[in-house]
């Protein structure tokens, strides 16, 4: 992970673009697209990215685009940032999502009101810059009409 200042001047954490096995992952992101490793042996979706299928074991895995759709499966409202570069975002949800294709993302929820969130709810994937050419998927909502994200 590198890091980028952030308005309150702590450095964020972000990921490494060239790291050789998640790269692809926020590569596609800045593009706004959501890619996760496919095993084509077994068809399997895994996140986080391995070279290898933890299903099948198969090594014949490629980066392919999922759908963005998801179902809440769990979520968080931070009132305190755990890092520094986040004291200016409290409160924000942390969720686990599980995407139609069947892979878990940790992720944030942008655009709700934590009191309206449930488990199942479905959501949508908008993408979000926090640094120059770096992105984040995150989601809403589904059906949500503004983009919290700004993408």
């Amino acid at each position: 992970m590198t890091d980028s200042s952030t308005p309150g001047g702590a450095p964020r954490p972000l990921p490494a673009l060239d790291d050789p096995v998640a790269g692809p992952f926020w590569l596609a992101a800045r593009e706004r697209r959501l890619e996760l490793p496919t095993c084509t042996a077994c068809g399997f979706v895994n996140w986080p990215a391995a070279t290898w299928c933890p299903r099948c074991l198969s090594r014949s895995v490629e980066w392919r685009e999922v759908s963005g759709r998801a179902r809440l499966w769990s979520w968080a409202v931070y009132e305190t940032a755990l890092h520094p570069a986040f004291a200016t975002e409290v409160p924000y949800v942390v969720a686990g999502v599980e995407l139609d294709e069947g892979a878990y993302l940790t992720t944030n929820i942008l655009g709700a009101d934590p009191a309206g969130l449930s488990v199942g709810a479905p959501l949508e994937v908008v993408f979000r810059e926090v640094a120059d050419g770096v992105v984040l998927p995150c989601f809403r909502p589904a059906g949500s009409e503004e983009d919290p994200a700004g993408s």
